[in-house]
């Protein structure tokens, strides 16, 4: 039989057919999930399928398009860069938008950070603060091969970003081929000084290299939240003992929890940042390592092999710089940050609407991040979520819950009026199910 061709497959199959022929999606099951919904333009705060149908991007695309889709203002800067530079080699090169990028995000990161290593993603991101953490103590000398990080914590996918996850539903098949990672429960007031003392005991051995966490705020894991409080007594306990530590702010940077980073709560600065998602403004891929004069140094010398020779193909491309930097510009507007206390004001409104419902276990909240907890027993990928899942989807909202864990994380030029939906879909699920 004749295969169609490219114009009369666009004239007879939908996007949703065409894609089940050989694409295989991220975290999909696509014997019980075959269905993809095909989007075809988006704008603002409004995903729009191939049928016409609007939904409300209630998480900003996993938390990239902070400033709202197709931001006209980024669009036409990174245009114009494609006019001029679209890529080069970022080892031997530099560029305007790199160099601009570096003095721009200074500014805005905790005083301690000055250097900046690119990469192209989250996990990249993290895989990077992990090498530099593990080869910061090689260079000198020391033998600190582990890694410590949070229960239930989740920093990529790669090998090392997986290693030091605590969700085994990803990564299950790989934990034999891990790096060496030891675990701390997340602070609470009632669990503090019982870490803090078995912490005490650990660090004597001198054997922990880097501590990577999320702060203030753990994303997959269902948008769990600790204190500022709490996780900066553990960071100067580990800072005293020589320890690294590594602030994953790939889901919480560039102002989804009121400040430019979680870490701007927190009074001891991490010596690592880790950025990506709305970095770009969910434009183009890419990601930063940012790290201290202090980390910086124990790499610079004249012997070749204590450089960190890490290294990407995109790394500091043109276009990803200039949106960065577009994004960085509208970050700190007015009319951004009016917008950001306005979600969170809404947000707090809302919560004292439904926080107190038969159907709500728990409310919590980190800026713009707001999160949920159902008062019903389901699991993290199952039938119900899926049920829920749906329900959003067909009264146009695109909400993703995390298990039994309903959260919002939208962008920050999302309209009242999109807001109130939102809310309202939520509500009405609460009343059903």
């Amino acid at each position: 039989m004749k295969k169609a061709n490219a114009s009369e497959t666009l004239v007879t199959e939908s996007l949703s057919v065409r894609d089940k022929k050989h694409l295989w999606h991220p975290l999909t099951q696509h014997k019980l999930h075959p269905e993809m919904l095909g989007i075809v333009k988006a704008k603002g705060a409004v995903l729009y399928d191939e049928n016409g149908k609007e939904y409300i991007d209630g998480i900003a695309s996993w938390y990239t398009s902070a400033y709202g889709h197709c931001n006209e203002y980024i669009t036409d800067k990174v245009y114009a860069q494609m006019q001029k530079l679209d890529q080069v080699v970022f080892s031997g090169f530099t560029h305007e938008p790199a160099v601009k990028l570096s003095e721009e995000l200074i500014k805005l990161l905790p005083e301690n950070q000055e250097k900046l290593f690119f990469s192209d993603n989250g996990s990249t991101a993290t895989e990077i603060g992990i090498k530099m953490a593990l080869q910061y103590h090689f260079n000198q000398g020391r033998k600190r091969k582990t890694m410590l990080a949070f229960e239930e914590g989740f920093h990529g996918d790669t090998f090392g970003a997986m290693s030091v996850s605590g969700l085994s539903v990803y990564n299950g098949p790989f934990e034999e081929f891990f790096i060496d990672v030891e675990r701390i429960d997340v602070p609470t007031d009632e669990n503090i000084e019982e870490i803090l003392s078995d912490l005490e005991i650990r660090l004597q051995q001198n054997h922990i290299a880097g501590f990577i966490y999320e702060p203030l705020v753990q994303g997959a894991a269902a948008m769990k939240m600790h204190k500022a409080e709490n996780l900066n007594r553990i960071l100067k306990l580990l800072k005293r003992h020589g320890v690294l530590t590594i602030a994953d702010e790939v889901m919480t940077g560039f102002g989804k929890t009121g400040k430019p980073f979680a870490s701007d709560y927190i009074d001891t600065k991490p010596d690592i940042i880790c950025m990506s998602k709305a970095l770009t403004a969910g434009l183009i891929p890419m990601a930063i390592t940012s790290c201290s004069e202090e980390v910086y140094n124990a790499f610079y010398s004249d012997d070749l092999a204590k450089g960190l020779f890490h290294g990407h193909t995109y790394t500091g491309n043109p276009l990803a710089c200039t949106a960065a930097l577009a994004g960085l510009e509208l970050l700190q507007s007015e009319e951004i940050q009016d917008s950001i206390e306005r979600i969170i004001s809404s947000h707090q409104e809302f919560d004292s609407r439904i926080k107190n419902h038969e159907k709500v276990a728990r409310t919590r909240q980190c800026g713009i991040i707001y999160a949920l907890d159902l008062n019903v027993k389901m699991e993290r990928y199952g039938n119900l979520r899926d049920q829920i899942f749906k329900h959003f989807m067909n009264n146009g909202v695109f909400l993703r819950p995390l298990g039994s864990t309903i959260y919002i994380s939208a962008p920050y030029v999302i309209t009242d009026e999109q807001l109130q939906k939102i809310y309202t879909t939520i509500e009405d699920l609460l009343n059903s199910i």
